[in-house]
């Protein structure tokens, strides 16, 4: 089923091929870097965007980005350009900036990475579903356990400590004693769960699996403890967050408490994103290896 002509203005500043994308269908746009009024047949319900092979995506028309799915033949800067929060993907994964034209597969490689446990990951994050697709045989576990470890090394060791620096700075000269003391009460309580909730996965959980993968696995345990017993850890940030928001007085220019504000909306983001792979990529892909092992 078709829709009815799609027309648009559409501007096309580079003098070079663009390229209209319906679902795996590629037509080529010829343009001399001008304003050009254009036609097409669209698929009634089909997720259309517009690109070069220089920027993806952001010249004319997206619908829906999220059904964006990544391929290893992407290359890796259009997929920042697309979702800038997939750098911290790249870098959990030990994938450096300076990475030119490359493909995924080829930055991948050079760094010694499995291209499809990379794909999964930022196509989980950028899609913001619970929905794992493709085959998970082709997942690295021993992969997906290192990416884990580096964001707990994150969230931990940067993260988290930077948050609080800055958010002494933004309330250090306020007034109001007893609601800054409440704010860094809430915040050192929060980032204790947090440390709590970490270091039981990498004692108990990443020390299984590392165990399962060189064929020693503890035997009074098994994935499916962790999936009964994982939590979210992020009552006390949204309780930090109203405190701040609907109790904080104003003090005039707030640029600096706004901007730490800012970056604890991202943490708890971030965090739930976290949480959410341990749960729909580690414990399936750990499942499916225990079965490979003979213990399920």
């Amino acid at each position: 089923m078709w829709n009815d002509l799609f027309s648009s203005y559409l501007y096309l500043p580079y003098p070079e091929p663009y390229y209209l994308f319906l679902g795996r269908q590629r037509l080529e746009i010829p343009t001399n870097g001008d304003w050009l009024f254009k036609q097409f047949h669209v698929p009634l319900y089909t997720n259309y965007w517009i690109s070069t092979k220089r920027i993806f995506s952001i010249k004319a028309l997206c619908m829906d980005y999220k059904s964006v799915k990544f391929m290893p033949s992407d290359k890796m800067g259009d997929l920042i350009n697309h979702d800038y929060k997939l750098l911290l993907v790249m870098s959990r994964f030990g994938l450096p900036l300076g990475f030119g034209d490359k493909t995924v597969e080829q930055v991948c490689r050079e760094k010694e990475v499995n291209c499809p446990t990379f794909l999964a990951v930022a196509n989980f994050i950028h899609e913001g579903n619970n929905l794992l697709e493709g085959n998970l045989s082709q997942i690295s576990v021993r992969d997906l356990m290192d990416y884990l470890k580096q964001a707990h090394s994150y969230f931990l060791d940067f993260f988290l400590p930077s948050i609080r620096e800055r958010l002494v700075q933004a309330i250090s000269k306020s007034i109001h004693s007893e609601i800054t003391y409440l704010i860094l009460k809430f915040f050192d309580e929060y980032v204790a769960e947090v440390r709590r909730h970490m270091e039981y996965e990498e004692m108990n959980v990443f020390t299984y699996v590392d165990a399962l993968l060189d064929g020693t696995p503890d035997s009074r345990y098994t994935i499916s403890v962790f999936a009964r017993r994982h939590n979210q850890i992020g009552m006390k940030l949204v309780e930090l967050k109203n405190i701040i928001l609907k109790y904080y007085p104003e003090q005039g220019n707030n640029n600096l408490l706004n901007a730490v504000l800012i970056d604890i909306f991202s943490c708890e983001e971030d965090l739930a994103s976290h949480c959410k792979i341990e749960d729909f990529l580690l414990v399936p892909v750990v499942r499916q290896l225990e079965k490979k092992k003979g213990i399920l």
